[in-house]
């Protein structure tokens, strides 16, 4: 699968980009959408542009996991009210990634 990874913290982003590609999956860390198709992307909540770049990769039909921290709960019901198809805490995302990841591979079928 080939993972887009919109997040600006590099601790996050060098996190996840280890964590994808150590389940074998192609992992591109990114500030834009690309052109092309991915099956999957991750975006951090309290990036100011998510609700634009979500819109755009809700348009291109990818699986969009969001994140924030357990306490930050307007965040965790902005990606709800985006409609991001997963929001989990970073708590989740951090120890359920794959699993997380397993829900695109389960919307591609």
């Amino acid at each position: 699968m080939t993972i887009w990874i919109f997040e600006s913290n590099l601790m996050w982003s060098s996190r996840f980009l280890n964590s994808v590609k150590g389940f074998g999956h192609e992992g591109i860390v990114t500030a834009k959408v690309p052109d092309g198709d991915a099956d999957a992307a991750i975006v951090n909540l309290s990036d100011p542009n998510v609700a634009g770049i979500v819109a755009q990769l809700s348009a291109k039909g990818i699986y969009t996991v969001a994140h924030a921290g357990h306490k930050e709960k307007e965040l965790l019901e902005l990606g709800r009210e985006i409609k991001v198809d997963r929001v989990a805490t970073n708590s989740e995302i951090t120890n359920k990634l794959e699993s997380i990841l397993a829900g695109a591979k389960a919307q591609k079928s």
